[in-house]
Formats: structure tokens, C-alpha cells, sequence
């Protein structure tokens, strides 16, 4: 079973970047197909990014499209992602996950998942 760590969470200003970053502890994490998710204040979760452990393919929610990168690092079994040109309406609680259905942006499919990390932009 997977254990999935998240930090760089923080505070910025809008049109500011902050990294987080999804350490892995399982040595056959090759396996996973790995995502971002975010939940506000008062809403539900929504999937943010993802990418394949290979890092061939990736997947982005339109709103972070050109502004957010995911990536990964195979040697330190880490997941990334550079968060850009921040705005206020990116605060949110930032999780990484992991499930072994590629391709997937239902939460549902998600068997592991961090502990979460909080992003906060003011204006």
C-alpha cells in the first residue's frame, strides 16, 4: 500500500507560483497513475492534474490549463506541481492521489491519498 506525503503548501500573492510536492513510498509505484485534486471552502473536490508515472501523459483541468505542470521524478518517487500566476480562486486544500486506472479524473477511481496540503492567494 501507498503512502503519499504532500508539502510546499503556503500562502502567496495573486500572480504569484508556489511548487507542491507528493512523495511516494512504495517502491512499485511505477504502477500508479498519479493526480492533483483541490477542495475550497464549502465545495467539493475537483481534480486538478494528472500524469502517468512515466510522465508520457498528462492531463490538465481547463481552469489550471497554462498555468499549472505537473511532474514527477522517478528516482525520488515524487510528484510535483508548479503552480503559476496563482489567483485568489486557486486557495484551496491540495491533495495528491494515486489509483492504478490510467487515465482517470473520477476521485472515486483514487484508492490512495495524501493528507492534504493548504494553498492560500490573496488578491
Amino acid at each position: 500500500q501507498v503512502q503519499l506525503v504532500e508539502s510546499g503548501g503556503g500562502s502567496a500573492q495573486a500572480g504569484g507560483s508556489l511548487r507542491l510536492s507528493c512523495a511516494a513510498s512504495d517502491r512499485t509505484f511505477s504502477n500508479y497513475f498519479m493526480a492533483w485534486f483541490r477542495q475550497a471552502a464549502g465545495k467539493e473536490r475537483e481534480f486538478v492534474a494528472a500524469i502517468s508515472w512515466t510522465g508520457a501523459g498528462t492531463d490538465y483541468a481547463d481552469s489550471v490549463k497554462g498555468r499549472f505542470t505537473i511532474s514527477n521524478d522517478n528516482a525520488k518517487k515524487t510528484m510535483y506541481l508548479q503552480m503559476n500566476s496563482l489567483k485568489p480562486e486557486d486557495t484551496a486544500v491540495y491533495y495528491c492521489a494515486a489509483t492504478f486506472l490510467r487515465g482517470t479524473r473520477i476521485e472515486k477511481y483514487y484508492n490512495f491519498w495524501g493528507q492534504g496540503t493548504q494553498v492560500t492567494v490573496s488578491s
